[in-house]
C-alpha cells in the first residue's frame, strides 16, 4: 500500500502543506524540519505525482540551464551538481550551451529555442544582465555570475574581488614582489575578469605595490592554451615574474606546462594561484593553490531562488543577490610539502 501525503505529514510531525512545500522546494522551511520530513518521506517510500502536479498547474516540469562552455571544468562540474540537486527536487534539466553568444541567449530567454521550461538558469556571458532579466519576463530566471541585474532578477555568485585579493595577498605574503596576472579580457567587457583584476591590484596597492601594465596579460579566452601563451610573453619579457595569480586553474594549468618546458621552477622560481578549483589541479605537479568557490551553494542557492519564484508567485519579493563564500585552497604551487591542502574561508558580507 503506498503512503500518502497526508502519512508523511504525521510521520513528521509537521502539517500537509509543510511537505508539500519540501517536496516542491517552494517556501523556506527550516534546515532541520526538511531533513525530517526527507528522512519520513524516504522510511515511508513516498512518491508524489508530480507529473500530474505539474500538468494540473500548467507546469513542464523541466528548467533550462544555459552556461557558456560544457568543456570548461568548472561548468562541467557546477552543471553535474545543478542536476544532482535538481533531480532531489524531481525536475529535469535541460542543459543549453551558448559559447557566449548574444543570439544564442537571447533564443532561450525568448522561448524561441523551442524550449518549454518552468525557468532557466543562466550564466551570461555577452548579454547585459538587466537584458537577461527584462527579456525572460514572465519567465523565472536566475543569473549566475558577476553582472548585477540591478534588482530585476535573482543572482548568485562568489565575491570575485575579494576572492582575488585573497590570491594576491598570499604570493605578496610569501615574499613575492613581481607578481603578474593572467586573464584579463578588456575585448569582452568580461565582468569575471573585470573584478579579478580589481582584486588583484587592490592587494598590490595595500602592499605598497603600484599595479604595472606589464604584469597583466590579456587573453583570447580562459583555457590552458591561452594560460601558456601568456605565460611565455611573461619569461620573454625584460624581467621576469616571480609569482602568477591566473584568473581561472585552466589557465594556471597552462602557465605550468609553459614554465616547466622554460625550466623555471614551481613554486621556487615562480609561485603560482588560479581560481576554481578543478579537479586536474589538485592532480597536476606540483598541485595547484587555488580559489576554491563553493560551488555546492551556487547550485542550491540558484534552484531554490528558482523554486520560490515558480511555485510561489503569489509571495514575490524583490530580487535577492546572494554572495556564496571562497577559500583559499594552498597547495605545492606556492608551499611545497604541505601534504595536504590548507585552506582560509571567506564569508560573505553580503
Amino acid at each position: 500500500m503506498s503512503s500518502s501525503l497526508k502519512d508523511v505529514a504525521a510521520r513528521a510531525g509537521v502539517s500537509a502543506r509543510t511537505v508539500s512545500n519540501v517536496v516542491n522546494g517552494s517556501a523556506r522551511v527550516s534546515a532541520q524540519t526538511r531533513q525530517r520530513v526527507q528522512e519520513a518521506i524516504d522510511e515511508l517510500g513516498y512518491r508524489p505525482n508530480l507529473a500530474a502536479r505539474n500538468l494540473r498547474a500548467g507546469r513542464t516540469g523541466v528548467i533550462g540551464l544555459a552556461i557558456p562552455e560544457l568543456h570548461s571544468p568548472y561548468f562541467g562540474e557546477l552543471a553535474g551538481l545543478l542536476v544532482d540537486a535538481a533531480r532531489r527536487r524531481s525536475w529535469t534539466v535541460v542543459i543549453d550551451q551558448t559559447h557566449g553568444d548574444a543570439e544564442a541567449e537571447r533564443r532561450l530567454l525568448t522561448g524561441d529555442s523551442g524550449r518549454a521550461m518552468d525557468g532557466l538558469i543562466i550564466s551570461p556571458w555577452a548579454l547585459e544582465a538587466q537584458e537577461v532579466a527584462s527579456t525572460a519576463r514572465p519567465l523565472p530566471v536566475v543569473l549566475l555570475g558577476e553582472r548585477s541585474p540591478q534588482g530585476l532578477a535573482d543572482r548568485v555568485a562568489v565575491d570575485n574581488v575579494a576572492a582575488a585579493d585573497d590570491a594576491t595577498s598570499h604570493l605578496l605574503a610569501l615574499g613575492r614582489r613581481h607578481v603578474a596576472a593572467i586573464g584579463l579580457q578588456p575585448h569582452l567587457h568580461n565582468g569575471t575578469a573585470e573584478q579579478r583584476a580589481e582584486g588583484y591590484r587592490r592587494a598590490l596597492r595595500r602592499a605598497g605595490i603600484t599595479p604595472s601594465p606589464r604584469w597583466e596579460r590579456p587573453v583570447a579566452s580562459l583555457h590552458r592554451q591561452d594560460g601558456a601563451r601568456a605565460m611565455a610573453e611573461l619569461l620573454d619579457g625584460e624581467s621576469r615574474p616571480d609569482a602568477v595569480f591566473a584568473f581561472t586553474d585552466e589557465l594556471a594549468l597552462g602557465a605550468l606546462h609553459m614554465a616547466h618546458t622554460r625550466g623555471v621552477r614551481v613554486p621556487e622560481d615562480l609561485a603560482l594561484v588560479g581560481f576554481d578549483d578543478i579537479e586536474d589541479g589538485r592532480f597536476s605537479h606540483p598541485t595547484l593553490t587555488t580559489v576554491s568557490p563553493d560551488k555546492g551553494q551556487i547550485a542550491e542557492r540558484a534552484l531554490q531562488c528558482l523554486a520560490d519564484r515558480i511555485y510561489s508567485p503569489e509571495n514575490q519579493v524583490p530580487a535577492l543577490d546572494l554572495t556564496v563564500p571562497h577559500r583559499l585552497v594552498v597547495r605545492d604551487s606556492t608551499d611545497p610539502g604541505t601534504g595536504a591542502d590548507r585552506s582560509a574561508s571567506h564569508l560573505p558580507t553580503g
